[in-house]
This record gives C-alpha cells, sequence and structure tokens, in this order.
C-alpha cells in the first residue's frame, strides 16, 4: 500500500488520499521549496471529504498508476482541505471562476513555483469524457507546455494575478459616500422577488440551493417595512422545503441542496453550516408567523445535530458525506444517497400492514421506485422519502382519525429509523470549526430561548465554552480554526472570529453570561487588529504577512456561508449600542463605505450585509433588564421577548454589581437604574420601567 505524507495530517479530507500513489504533499514550505528547486510547476488540488466529485476524481484519477506517475513526475502535487483552509481556497477560485466562467470542488489548478495560476478547473474524467478533456492528457501538455514555453508562462501567470488583485480590490470608489439607505434595501428585495418561485419556493432555477442569508435580509425587510412579500416569500420556501427530499424525513436536518426545483432529489450530503443557518431560519420564521410547523422543523434540524454531530467535549462536527456503503458485504462499493434511500418491501417487510400503507401515502413511496434512474443507477427500483400528502390527506384516504394516522406514522417511522441505524453510516467529517461552530452556537441559543428548551441551551453554552477553552488563546486572543482529536491548529481567519463573536452576543442577550459578551468585546477587537484594512474599510480574509498567498481577498459573497465581512459589520453595529463605543461604530461604517458598490450594483450577492444595513436602519431598541437573579423573576418577560421576532434590538441584564459598573461604562444611566423591572429604550432614552409581561409585551412591539 501507497503512503504519502497526507498521513501525518489531521484532516479527513487529507487523509483521505494519504494512500494514493501520487507523492501528495500539504500546502507548506516543504513542498513550494520543492518545486522552486526542481523547477516544476505545482499542481494544486482543493476539496473536503464529503464532495462526491472529489471521491469520484479520487478513484478515476489519483488512485491510477499512470497518472500518478505523471503528476509525481512532472508536478509538485498538493492537497488542500478547503475547509480548514479557506483563504487558499478562495484565491484560487477567484482564478478558476475568472479564467473558466465557473467553479466547484474539486478545484484543479496548476501553479507555477512563485504560486501564480496559470490554468485550472474543477473535475476533469481520466479520459475525455462529457465534453471535459482527460485529467492524463491534460497533464502531459501541461507538463509539455511548461517545458518549452516556461517563461512566457511565468509572465502571463504574474499578470493574471495582478489583473486578478486590481479586481478583487474593494475600497470607496469616491470620498464622502453616504451611509446605506433605503433605497438600497428596496432594490434587494426587488431583485429576489424577479428570481422568486412563487409556485415552489426558492429563488431561480434548478439547481436548488438552501441561502439563508437571503431569509435572513427579507425577514429583517418585512420587520421593517411590513411589506407581506418579503415574509411569504420566505414562509413558502421553508415550506416547500420542509416537504421535499431534501429534508431528511426520518431523521432530521438538511442535505445539501436539490437538484430539481421542487426539493426532492437532494445531493445528500449533509453539512453543520447548513442545519444552523436553516434551523435558526426555522425558529425565527415560528417567531413571525406563531405556526409550529416551523418551529417542529426547527426542533428536527437541532435534534438531528445533537445525536450525530457533537463532539463529546461539547463542539460540533462538520459534515455527513453524500455517499455511503450499498451493501455491507461490498463495503467499497459505495453509492450517492445509499444509507437514506428505500425500496417498498423494505419498508412492508419492517413495518407491516396498515402502517407500511399508511407510511408510503404520506411519504411518497411507490412500488419501483419514485426517483427515475440516474445516470449511475444509484436510485434504481428506490424511494426518496418527502411528503406526498399531508397527515390529513392521509387520514381521508384510509379512513382513520388523523390522531390514529399520527400516532401509526410516528411507530413506523420509529422503526424505519432503527432500521436504518444499522446500515453503514456515511463517513462523518469530525473536525471541529469554528466559524461553523459559531453559527450552530448562534442557532442553540435562539432555539434554546424561543421554543424554551432546556438542551437546545444548554448545547449552545457547552459549545461555546469549548471553543473558548480549547481553540481561543487565553493571553494571545487568537483563535484557532480546526480542533480534531485533542489538537487545535491553523490562526482563524476573518469568518471564524466574526462568526463566533456573533455567537458569543446570541449567547449572551439569550442566557446573560456576562463572561461571553466581554469575550465577544476582545474577540472584536482582536478582529480589527489583524483583519481590518484602516486606509479603506472593510476586512481581509486573513491575516497580512502569509507570504504563500498571492492575493489578500476581502471576502463579501453571502453564498453557502455568510461571508466575514456582513457578520462582522452587524456586530459592530451591535457592539456599539451595547457599549456606545464610537470605534467600533465607525469600523461598522467604513466597511459600508467601502462595499457601497456592491450594495447598490449587486445586492442579491451580499443579502447578509443588507440585513446588516437593515439593524443600522431599523432604530434599534435597548433593552436592559435591572434586578438581581434572587429578587427579580424575568421568565415571563424573557418568554415573550424571544417569542417574537424582533431583530433590532439589543438586550441587556442587569443583575450584579460588576455588571451595573461594566454596562455603565458605555452607558452612564445604567447606573441610575435602580428599581428592578424592565427598561424599553430608544436612542438611550428609557421608558418607565415595566415588571409585567403584557406591559412589556406593548413596550416591545
Amino acid at each position: 500500500m501507497h503512503t504519502n505524507r497526507l498521513a501525518n495530517e489531521k484532516s479527513p479530507y487529507l487523509q483521505q488520499h494519504a494512500h494514493n500513489p501520487v507523492d501528495w504533499y500539504p500546502w507548506g514550505p516543504e513542498a513550494f521549496e520543492k518545486s522552486l528547486a526542481e523547477n516544476k510547476p505545482i499542481f494544486l488540488s482543493i476539496g473536503y471529504s464529503t464532495c462526491h466529485w472529489c471521491h469520484v476524481m479520487e478513484r478515476e484519477s489519483f488512485e491510477d498508476e499512470p497518472i500518478a506517475a505523471i503528476l509525481n513526475r512532472d508536478y509538485v502535487a498538493i492537497k488542500v482541505d478547503r475547509e480548514e483552509r479557506p483563504d487558499v481556497d478562495r484565491i484560487y477560485m477567484t482564478f478558476v471562476q475568472a479564467t473558466t466562467g465557473s467553479g466547484g470542488w474539486p478545484m484543479s489548478v496548476w501553479l507555477t513555483p512563485n504560486l501564480e495560476p496559470f490554468f485550472g478547473g474543477t473535475y476533469f474524467p481520466p479520459e475525455n469524457r462529457w465534453g471535459h478533456p482527460g485529467f492524463g492528457a491534460i497533464l502531459s501538455q501541461v507538463a509539455a507546455a511548461w517545458q518549452s514555453d516556461r517563461e512566457k508562462i511565468i509572465d502571463s501567470a504574474r499578470d493574471v494575478v495582478a489583473q486578478l488583485r486590481k479586481q478583487a480590490a474593494v475600497e470607496p470608489r469616491h470620498a464622502g459616500l453616504a451611509a446605506p439607505d433605503a433605497s438600497m434595501l428596496d432594490s434587494g428585495f426587488y431583485v429576489f422577488r424577479r428570481t422568486f418561485d412563487s409556485q415552489l419556493g426558492g429563488f431561480g432555477n434548478a439547481p436548488k440551493f438552501p441561502r439563508p442569508a437571503v431569509f435572513n435580509f427579507l425577514l429583517r425587510y418585512h420587520a421593517r417595512t411590513r411589506n407581506r412579500e418579503a415574509l411569504d416569500m420566505v414562509l413558502l420556501t421553508l415550506r416547500e422545503m420542509a416537504k421535499g427530499g431534501m429534508h431528511d424525513q426520518l431523521g432530521g436536518g438538511f442535505h445539501r441542496y436539490s437538484v430539481d426545483e421542487r426539493w426532492f432529489v437532494p445531493h445528500f450530503e449533509k453539512m453543520l453550516y447548513d442545519q444552523a443557518q436553516l434551523a435558526t431560519s426555522y425558529v425565527e420564521a415560528f417567531q413571525v408567523s406563531g405556526d409550529s410547523q416551523y418551529a417542529d422543523t426547527a426542533r428536527r434540524i437541532f435534534d438531528y445535530v445533537l445525536r450525530d454531530m457533537c463532539d463529546p467535549a461539547g463542539g460540533f462536527y462538520s459534515a455527513e458525506d453524500a455517499d455511503s456503503v450499498i451493501d455491507p458485504a461490498e463495503p467499497t462499493l459505495k453509492g450517492e444517497g445509499a444509507f437514506y434511500i428505500w425500496q417498498a418491501d423494505e419498508i412492508r417487510d419492517l413495518v407491516g400492514p396498515p402502517l407500511a400503507e399508511w407510511f408510503g401515502y404520506r411519504y411518497g413511496v411507490a412500488e419501483g421506485g419514485n426517483v427515475a434512474s440516474d445516470p449511475h443507477g444509484e436510485f434504481t427500483g428506490r424511494n426518496i422519502l418527502y411528503q406526498a400528502a399531508t397527515l390529513e390527506e392521509t387520514a381521508e384516504q384510509f379512513g382513520r382519525a388523523a390522531e390514529e394516522i399520527r400516532a401509526g406514522l410516528e411507530k413506523a417511522g420509529g422503526i424505519l429509523m432503527e432500521a436504518r441505524s444499522k446500515r453503514v453510516r456515511p463517513h462523518l467529517d469530525d473536525k471541529v470549526l469554528t466559524s461553523w461552530n459559531g453559527l450552530m452556537i448562534s442557532a442553540f441559543a435562539l432555539g434554546g430561548a424561543a421554543l424554551q428548551e432546556p438542551r437546545y441551551a444548554d448545547a449552545a453554552r457547552r459549545a461555546a465554552e469549548f471553543v473558548l477553552s480549547a481553540m481561543a488563546g487565553p493571553t494571545s486572543g487568537v483563535l484557532l480554526r480546526r480542533y480534531r482529536q485533542g489538537e487545535a491548529a491553523i490562526p482563524g481567519f476573518l469568518d471564524d472570529y466574526a462568526l463566533f463573536t456573533q455567537a458569543l452576543l446570541d449567547l449572551y442577550e439569550s442566557q446573560f453570561d456576562l463572561r461571553h459578551l466581554q469575550a465577544a468585546i476582545r474577540l472584536t477587537e482582536k478582529q480589527i487588529e489583524l483583519f481590518e484594512d484602516r486606509e479603506h474599510g472593510g476586512f481581509f480574509s486573513s491575516t497580512e504577512g502569509d507570504g504563500a498567498l498571492v492575493m489578500r481577498l476581502k471576502e463579501d459573497y453571502d453564498g453557502a456561508e455568510p461571508s466575514g465581512n456582513s457578520i462582522a459589520i452587524r456586530n459592530l453595529l451591535r457592539l456599539a449600542e451595547i457599549t456606545n463605543r464610537p470605534e467600533f461604530r465607525e469600523a461598522a461604517m467604513k466597511a459600508l463605505r467601502a462595499f457601497h458598490s456592491r450594495l447598490s450594483t449587486v445586492p442579491a450577492a451580499v443579502p447578509e450585509m443588507l440585513a446588516a444595513c437593515e439593524f443600522l436602519l431599523g432604530d434599534p431598541r435597548q433593552i436592559i433588564l435591572v434586578g438581581a437573579r434572587d429578587v427579580a423573576d424575568f421568565t415571563p418577560l424573557l418568554r415573550a421577548l424571544h417569542a417574537r421576532f424582533l431583530p433590532n434590538r439589543i438586550v441587556l441584564r442587569v443583575d450584579s454589581p460588576e455588571a451595573r459598573t461594566f454596562f455603565a461604562l458605555g452607558i452612564p444611566s445604567i447606573a441610575s437604574m435602580q428599581q428592578p423591572g424592565a427598561y424599553v429604550c430608544r436612542n438611550y432614552t428609557c421608558q418607565l420601567p415595566v415588571f409585567e409581561a403584557g406591559a412589556f409585551s406593548e413596550l416591545i412591539q
């Protein structure tokens, strides 16, 4: 068996390639020095451990001895886990998208020894196929070109990087730019309105990806403007997503995306960042609408994460694979979705009549399978579970009471879950990432408060304490990005600081542990020190001084994950309200001025930043709860608060002399708030305190 240098890495993705015949190197000086010394180009392959097409390219090419021989002879081959090194991924994805018009993973990029890209793409088949050139032929052609036209390639790569740096520069286009105004937010709303699928939800055509940043903006736009369309777009999309096969109808949680327009056939990997953001969206939809179906879907996401995605130390794992073993007798033969799909006779044999018939009607089970055969034949004769009929329709179909049907369906679901648990589970990427944990902590903090579920609140608190103890330097204040098997490593990026700071703010406002707020302030100060562009505004994704990075980018696209800049801006605006520190507000405003052209010309690219603007323009309220915990029971008031969707507010609890002193530094009027009760303030001008839930509810409307 071959073994290469990746065997010494912690990344599950790199370890998956540790026994390829390719002489892989991890990203680092050893590989760079070899490339320079031998004057060989670098072949850079970037992916992640739960990526279906990454597995395909490994099987077809990286395990192929002749292809490996070409790579080992003519190149220095480097593997990068994009989840560990998003900075490297963003740079070369920018190149691939600029030169090919699209991007994705696995990403394949050819570099000069100075790490400047000169050719790239995504998945390549081993031979010419489906309109794609064969990988082996490309390797040979590029190697020949390097030998014959090396200087020309190097000059061209240098020019390309210079152009990319110029295009990626983010700064105010002219002096004196005003702050974002309501017209920008209106423009964003109308863009999403034009692309909205009014029948099936979502934005644009298939494939359909959940993009919770859009929900975040539209819900906040509705909260400020009372525009009903903005709310209806979110509620319809969330309802339709919950019905589809993209939603794991048995185990809870959501798969990555739907390949069709009706959320039916999913790409089966499950990512932590999707669970976190969608759980938040469903809880917020419940707060806005009062409709329990959204709360039920959120609970299923939370329960899935607690069951299958938790590290014993308290953190949350990163992802589960799309592929899994089809037949335990053939452990190397995997198929996409094999863990999740069913044959009709399996369900009938396990559940028995009449429950199998009820279950099959409710969840769309067909005798010959309910999905057309895919190119690889992996779904042939099998069923993806989806909500084909409502509970009431199922009861009517079988002439039974709805409660009887409900109990029968729950029993059948339990039987099938037990059977599914005996299948070979998909690969679990068990690394803990600070940024993604930040998203999940925020979701659990919100869910614990809004759904009145202590288990969720406890999960948020445990995860935050884990990150603070295992992944944050107690004296340096520096966050680390990745934890796995007892080791924390890789200095954090902007996303890590911004998303974990947001988590600490959300956790403070639901549980009122002053340590969490103080930690959020320290991390924000460190974030400004490490990442802020003090001249032009905004935040770089990586710190200064990494010679291995050919560009330093300011990421702003709110895609599958929100951008670090969008979250950092909202954090700064929230902290400015909490602490009344002008430097926080100024950093936020400088960033918004830097991204002004993006907000005004392509608002659909930055919905999370639009949501931050909603906070700025939404006349934030300060809600200050005064009273020691053994004297003042704020439970009824907090229930009233968390039952409502109130995005434009901050909540402080003055329950000790330490808290009073701390908050009075920024908001001097807190020092004189002696009477127990809830003070509702606008621009720090406060109403008389109340201590009755009804009166409090009226004040916060």
